[in-house]
């Protein structure tokens, strides 16, 4: 429980404000994740619609994934993260690999991201030191796998990003008219 309030009065002091000011909610790390989560899912698919089927093999080097296995690998990692994260089962696993054409990789990643809508609606702080399940078979507190799955988005945004700039193509929130910054 000690660890709890401290994370809370963290969050408060760091994301709501000064001390002493009331927190606006009772769950801010949870509401932070649903948050991003929203903002995320609208840039990621939109990085995804803006790469031309034609380049969904495109890989910068041999050793890194293909754009479209890094499409296919962001629906995984969210339907695992927020299956644990929330305690809901994962969707049934559909049989996709990298080679699929753009609408099912697309269609999967935006699906991942609304699965994570609903299985995360229900989340609240309480619950923050829990183990939860984690990659590699490991065993890690909720607030850790929040934070990852919250690492995830930026560090899987900035690889489509960069995918994208490598084609000429300006990611969604460089563009102008994106509403997306």
């Amino acid at each position: 429980m000690k660890r709890i309030l401290c994370v809370a009065m963290l969050i408060n002091f760091v994301c709501l404000g000064l001390p002493g000011q009331e927190a606006k909610t009772a769950s801010p790390v949870a509401d932070t994740i649903r948050s991003q989560a929203e903002r995320r899912g609208k840039i990621m698919a939109a990085a995804a619609e803006e790469m031309p089927p034609d380049k969904f093999g495109f890989k910068p080097t041999p050793a890194q994934m293909s754009f479209g296995e890094l499409t296919l690998h962001i629906a995984k990692s969210n339907n695992f993260l927020c299956s644990g994260i929330s305690g809901t089962p994962e969707p049934a696993d559909v049989k996709l690999t990298e080679k699929d054409p753009k609408e099912k990789l697309t269609a999967a990643l935006k699906s991942s991201f609304d699965y994570c809508a609903t299985a995360l609606s229900k989340v609240d702080d309480s619950r923050l030191t829990e183990q939860v399940p984690f990659f590699g078979g490991r065993q890690v507190t909720r607030a850790a796998a929040m934070i990852a799955l919250s690492n995830d988005w930026a560090d899987h945004y900035a690889a489509q990003a960069m995918y994208l700039r490598l084609n000429g193509l300006l990611p969604p929130t460089a563009q102008k008219s994106s509403g997306t910054k």
